[in-house]
């Protein structure tokens, strides 16, 4: 494989990756970014735990989504992060699901 072909494999994998997280984020109730990596989950708490002078941050996740394009299964139970970085945590707005109209059973 020469670096053309190899450049154009990793752009498909990014692109596959981003449709499938488009497709699959209304089911997660959280975003959340560390620096290693970006999660979709429907359960997240976030403590701080001092070390002495310092402190970290202990991340739990369930019901977890890993936005890793090597990865052969992003879903994941539950996921646990030791990290002394920032953490942002969003909460995604609730969305409606709705039926297509055709789909409907009320006429």
């Amino acid at each position: 494989m020469n670096e053309e072909e190899l450049d154009d494999y990793e752009r498909e994998a990014e692109l596959s990756l981003f449709r499938e997280y488009r497709d699959i984020a209304s089911q997660f109730r959280y975003v959340v970014e560390t620096e290693r990596r970006f999660y979709l989950a429907n359960e997240v708490e976030l403590k701080r735990q001092d070390a002495g002078s310092d402190f970290y941050f202990e991340l739990t996740m369930t019901d977890v989504w890993v936005w890793d394009v090597y990865r052969a299964d992003r879903f994941v139970k539950s996921v646990r992060v030791l990290t002394f970085k920032d953490v942002n945590v969003e909460e995604l707005s609730a969305r409606e699901f709705k039926l297509p109209q055709e789909l409907a059973l009320d006429e």
